[in-house]
């Protein structure tokens, strides 16, 4: 692999951008820049074969724009938005799915230019390429909902949600999830060694009917959730395998599941050690299961898509009347964090239109010791290594976000592929390239903007590798190892800079081929100890634990919780793996607005060796651990519903 050929970025085969005109990747989303270039490769597209009808994205609207504009300034031929858009008036923020024709029309229509702000990739795999049910059209209002819920009313967005599991059932044995929308559509996942490798779409009869103010998915009531239990109810016990099994909820065969086990510590009743009788064990439930493509996509930007549609369709079965707590214990390692991502920034915006009546509980992020974050200081003239540790059979493409302030003009960057004798050409801002295989497809690709549409703040470059191994021959494959990437300030003032590894880890229960990739360096300390190694002011590495944050939780209104043990000991209070409050490396200089400072803490450790915390498994009786801020969150959340 020490060949290979350094290329401009093609024109896009779906936008129709000319990619390398001068400018062009400015204010764009890198990732669909990347996509474009390795023809959607990492959302699933083999090469050679057609490209997706349509893609879906989120969009930030122009300050004073709002939903009803943008849907009348287009047309649902090449522009189409889910109708529980039009719910709350003033609001700035939209997924939809686009055609090709909606590139062009951003390029000739200066009205609908000046409507949009930016906007991001999410996923264009399965049904996500496909229109949607009944969408937004000029004059349109919003989809009714039957069955509005009132009073205090707790939210989930997660996967593999066992809403049968007795945790979740009334005083009655019947359901307390009222609403349950799961935004799949097909039988089984797309991940490697599944079979069959061709889906098979959800009986709508049993699955139950898409909901017509999303336009995809499927949507269960209550009132269907008790029928669909009685039927598998026999001499008086609850036939849960049998029940998951008729309504294709495929996640649920697992004994364990994410979000089933923080639903449980949200709401659920406790267990004989520790039983609940509190409004979060009474109060009604809404559900939205993540598509898979969360599990799958290792750039964030199906959770753009698929946490904004769940935390609209959550919103849209709760009256004006309503007190809504969501906990949303997911997330990603890279990003701005500065809470100007598009759905940090539209969860912001959601929060203040709801007045306080409104909360969301975010997880601070379990990657303290995960070494994802480099962040250093570039003297003028000077550089900073980082060594990026790529792992071999990674089935999945691997990105670093380098993020840089608004007057780092100056600043290079070089990239060294393993093995490589010399660095590809070095990169000044407002320029991209790629470096192929010998079939000319692309095994990485460096993408340097002036500004981006990741963030509102500075300019994010993308550095992209595809995966290291895969069993298609049709799929580039780059080379692991330790790829080495040199930043180098040309000017004469002083510049900061981040560098964050994207999330590449597997869910719990899950096989995706993902394996997370890391930095590496001679005076990190591995030791795990946090009193013995902090971030302080004259530590020689640019790898650090502080600022290593959840990706979804550093916006202004969203509440992040950090972790901690329930029994503290000589070590420390804190989980290893959660940021901390106050911050070690308060003293350090960062660029402004990054948040690395969780709002509260809640245990999720039940010492420093027993890791994690008690909760349900997919089965009503069944008990399991799970280590974690994402098992912190949903305390908080609790703790918000009570208090509501």
């Amino acid at each position: 692999m020490s060949g290979g050929t350094w290329s401009p970025l093609p024109t896009g085969a779906f936008t129709g951008i000319h990619w390398n005109a001068p400018g062009a990747i400015n204010g764009e989303d890198p990732y669909l820049i990347w996509a474009e270039a390795d023809h959607f490769a990492g959302y699933h597209f083999k090469r050679g074969r057609k490209l997706p009808k349509w893609l879906p994205i989120v969009i930030e609207l122009s300050a004073g724009a709002d939903v009803p504009a943008l849907v009348d300034a287009s047309s649902t031929a090449w522009l189409q938005i889910p109708r529980v858009y039009l719910n709350v008036p003033g609001l700035r923020f939209c997924s939809a799915r686009v055609k090709k024709k909606f590139f062009d029309k951003l390029r000739s229509d200066a009205h609908l230019r000046g409507l949009i702000q930016r906007f991001e990739l999410g996923l264009p795999v399965g049904h996500h390429t496909h229109a949607l049910v009944d969408p937004c059209t000029p004059g349109s209002g919003p989809a009714p909902a039957p069955g509005l819920l009132g009073g205090k009313v707790l939210g989930l967005i997660d996967g593999g949600l066992a809403f049968a599991n007795d945790q979740f059932l009334n005083a009655q044995g019947r359901a307390r999830v009222k609403h349950f929308w799961r935004q799949d559509e097909y039988q089984n996942g797309n991940w490697p060694g599944n079979q069959p490798r061709h889906p098979v779409p959800l009986d709508p009869a049993r699955a139950g009917p898409t909901p017509h103010d999303m336009g995809y998915g499927h949507e269960l009531s209550g009132a269907a959730i008790d029928a669909a239990m009685a039927d598998h109810t026999h001499h008086g016990r609850l036939d849960e395998d049998a029940l998951y099994q008729y309504l294709q909820l495929w996640d649920l065969s697992r004994p364990v599941n994410h979000g089933t086990h923080v639903m449980s510590l949200a709401c659920g009743k406790g267990n004989l050690l520790d039983p609940k009788d509190d409004t979060a064990s009474h109060c009604d439930l809404v559900a939205v299961q993540l598509d898979w493509s969360n599990v799958l996509d290792t750039s964030g930007g199906a959770m753009n898509v698929s946490v904004l549609d769940g935390l609209m369709y959550i919103l849209a079965r709760c009256a004006p009347s309503a007190n809504v707590v969501v906990n949303i214990s997911w997330g990603t390692l890279a990003g701005p964090h500065d809470g100007t991502s598009v759905l940090e920034a539209a969860m912001d915006q959601l929060i203040a239109l709801y007045s306080g009546q409104l909360q969301i509980a975010v997880p601070a992020g379990n990657a303290y010791q995960s070494r994802t974050h480099a962040n250093a200081t570039l003297p003028p003239g000077g550089s900073v290594t980082l060594h990026w540790r790529v792992q071999p059979d990674d089935r999945t493409e691997s990105y670093l976000e380098i993020w840089l302030p608004d007057d780092a003009q100056d600043v290079r960057i070089s990239v060294t592929p393993p093995n490589h004798a010399q660095p590809l050409p070095a990169m000044p801002m407002g320029q991209a390239g790629l470096w192929n295989d010998a079939q000319g497809a692309p095994m990485c690709g460096l993408i340097y903007p002036t500004s981006s549409a990741l963030g509102s703040h500075g300019t994010c470059a993308l550095l992209a590798i595809a995966p290291t191994f895969s069993r298609q021959a049709s799929v580039a494959t780059a080379p692991f190892g330790s790829w080495t990437v040199t930043l180098t300030n040309t000017g004469a003032t002083p510049t900061l800079f981040d560098a964050y590894i994207e999330r590449d880890d597997v869910a719990i229960g899950q096989n995706t081929g993902a394996r997370q990739s890391y930095l590496e360096d001679r005076d990190y300390d591995t030791s795990g100890n946090l009193g013995a190694f902090v971030d302080h002011a004259d530590n020689p590495t640019p790898i650090r634990r502080s600022g290593t944050f959840n990706s979804l939780s550093t916006g202004q209104h969203t509440v992040s919780v950090g972790g901690l043990r329930h029994h503290p000991s000589a070590g420390g209070l804190f989980a290893l793996y959660s940021p901390r409050k106050p911050d070690p490396d308060a003293g350090r200089p960062q660029r402004p607005g990054v948040k690395k400072v969780p709002e509260t803490l809640k245990p999720c450790d039940d010492n420093p060796a027993l890791w994690g915390v008690l909760g349900a498994g997919s089965r009503s009786g069944s008990v399991v651990r799970l280590a974690g801020t994402s098992s912190a969150a949903p305390v908080q959340a609790r703790e918000l519903i009570n208090q509501a």
